[in-house]
């Protein structure tokens, strides 16, 4: 979830993101389409500021699935729901009126909002889940690698500009409202592609309080892969499955597919079921299609083939 609230801003900003432009164009026709910039999502995740802390639920572990957030989203308290939006409300002026639905009775629209939460994912997030989860994973990995060789106060100085470690005191340029201490839940670290450009928190007891950072490498998420190892992967999978492999750099569906490929429709929808079932493609709804993307084990094989 702290992949959704700052994506969809992102999203229905008119600005265009210097790192996430690609991904933006790709995506925000089928979210418009889909109506949620005018949906449950729109009135909950303003432009700037607050966003409502029952929408980023304190993860189960390291690495949660969707539906473990969506479960916990349905889980909120009626009335920590309803403080949220008192205090949305007071940081916009007011709520629209889905927002003040929600708020009359949390447990009758929270499942509207965890469909239109799941719809997002869908569209935007999971055909490009297995890019931005391998940054993810390689800023957890560099963290942990970082503790244990220098300490955690060399962590927090390299988190972010905002945060220095002093004194034994983790300490956050213009974050006033924070408690000033802490003990006993720990701290949540949690990197993010789209949050940004500084860190976001949530603290809410008894939960741990979370501290949402920009995760490094975030440049080089939509970059291209390189696919120099072409030749010698289709003596293994074929020339069409690999051709196939190589036109996925961005989700698309079998119809685009054929049209850039010259295959036919068939011949692609069988080859992609083929890959799918080889754990190289995930599938993903998009409306009235269906979008096909690689998998982390597709780029690994590509990077493979291409050293």
């Amino acid at each position: 979830m702290w992949e959704v609230a700052p994506g969809f801003r992102l999203l229905t900003s008119p600005a265009a993101h210097p790192v996430h432009r690609s991904w933006a164009e790709q995506v925000r026709p089928r979210v418009m389409a889909a109506g949620l910039d005018r949906g449950w999502l729109s009135e909950l995740i303003p432009p700037t500021g607050y966003v409502p802390d029952f929408l980023t639920p304190a993860p189960a572990g390291p690495s949660p699935e969707p539906a473990d957030e969506w479960d916990a989203i349905l889980a909120s308290p009626p009335d920590r729901v309803r403080e949220d939006l008192d205090h949305l409300a007071r940081h916009q002026g007011g709520l629209g009126a889905r927002a003040r639905a929600l708020r009359a009775d949390p447990s009758a629209c929270l499942a509207k909002v965890v469909q239109e939460v799941e719809t997002y994912w869908e569209l935007a997030l999971a055909p490009y889940w297995a890019r931005i989860r391998a940054v993810l994973n390689a800023d957890v990995f560099h963290r942990a690698r970082t503790v244990a060789e220098q300490g955690v106060g060399h962590l927090f100085d390299d988190l972010h500009a905002s945060m220095s470690w002093q004194d034994n005191a983790l300490r956050l340029v213009r974050k006033r409202n924070l408690p000033r201490e802490l003990t006993g839940a720990g701290l949540l670290l949690i990197p993010s592609v789209f949050t940004g450009p500084g860190p976001r928190t949530r603290v809410r007891p008894p939960d741990p309080p979370q501290l949402a950072y920009p995760a490094r490498a975030v440049g080089t998420l939509w970059e291209a892969r390189p696919a120099g190892g072409a030749r010698a992967l289709a003596l293994v999978l074929g020339r069409s499955r690999t051709l196939l492999l190589t036109e996925l750099e961005a989700p698309a569906s079998t119809t685009e597919l054929a049209r850039r490929t010259g295959l036919s429709p068939a011949g692609v929808s069988q080859y992609l079921t083929a890959l799918r079932d080889a754990g190289l493609v995930s599938a993903h709804r998009a409306g009235r299609s269906v979008l096909y993307a690689r998998t982390a084990a597709a780029e690994t094989l590509l990077a493979a083939a291409s050293a």
